[in-house]
């Protein structure tokens, strides 16, 4: 089977556009010549890597998505219709926020992203729909926590203000933080995940690996077990084979309210 070729997705900059193959990690760093003539409109973006070093398809992270809804969807079955009484979907359950925090930060971390304002199109997207979850997820679960989509809209304005740089951005990142964790689903170990994740795609290094299972381990002060770290291997397995699928931007935002919606009717005519 020929290694997957990597192609950066078409809003992000076609000047930082180029093709990767790989064994899991590729070395970039022979690509020098292609980092000097980006533009200079973010001088994070110039400091960072050409590419993430973990390489992965869009259709395999298509498909990454469509793992976590579905693991998702089964894990709310047994939380609110079978009173978390399947062990086995409980702990497939503890993936799905590594899942989705991995996609969304490999997705951060692109080349370009930042130029392209990507991050601002996130936290407009997630917000909307985490609003339009809000009324089944408060009946299912009370107002506190946030459900998860403002956890990944947390993340993502956290990640905005690192890439801008400066105290001021630094100071409003930790309280966003320090707030943020507090009201979100899986707390402040959900905005470690993420930013370890983001912060290994951007720089590649053991060290930003061991940080970033650290950060997914952390997941066990929420979840009572480290199922969470299943989901590194996972995540490793699949820079291992390309999924032929078609990217459906809208569905990963639009199953997340119309399931808890249909959850909270089942629930309710229980």
């Amino acid at each position: 089977m020929k290694a997957p070729i990597c192609r950066p997705r078409t809003d992000v900059s076609r000047v930082t556009a180029f093709r990767c193959r790989f064994s899991h990690f590729v070395d970039v760093s022979a690509r020098k010549p292609v980092m000097a003539r980006m533009p200079q409109t973010s001088t994070r973006q110039v400091r960072g890597p050409a590419h993430p070093r973990l390489c992965i398809t869009d259709g395999t992270l298509e498909a990454l998505k469509w793992v976590g809804l579905l693991l998702m969807a089964g894990d709310h079955i047994n939380k609110y219709l079978l009173h978390e009484g399947n062990l086995a979907l409980y702990a497939l359950g503890r993936l799905v926020m590594p899942i989705f925090g991995f996609v969304l930060m490999y997705n951060l971390a692109r080349p370009g992203a930042f130029a392209s304002n990507m991050h601002i199109r996130v936290m407009q997207r997630l917000a909307v729909f985490a609003l339009l979850a809000t009324p089944a997820s408060v009946y299912l679960m009370g107002w506190w926590p946030l459900n998860i989509l403002f956890t990944l809209f947390v993340a993502t304005l956290l990640v905005w203000l690192l890439e801008r740089d400066g105290l001021a951005n630094r100071l409003a990142a930790a309280a966003v933080f320090l707030v943020g964790g507090a009201i979100v689903e899986f707390w402040w170990p959900a905005l470690l995940c993420c930013l370890g994740a983001w912060a290994f795609f951007r720089r590649p290094s053991v060290a930003g690996l061991a940080l970033w299972a650290l950060a997914v381990a952390s997941l066990a002060v929420v979840n009572g077990n480290f199922a969470a770290l299943f989901a590194l291997p996972l995540v490793g397995g699949a820079a291992q084979v390309d999924v032929p699928l078609r990217r459906s931007r809208w569905v990963f935002y639009a199953f997340y309210p119309a399931h808890l919606s249909l959850l909270a009717l089942a629930r309710s005519a229980l």
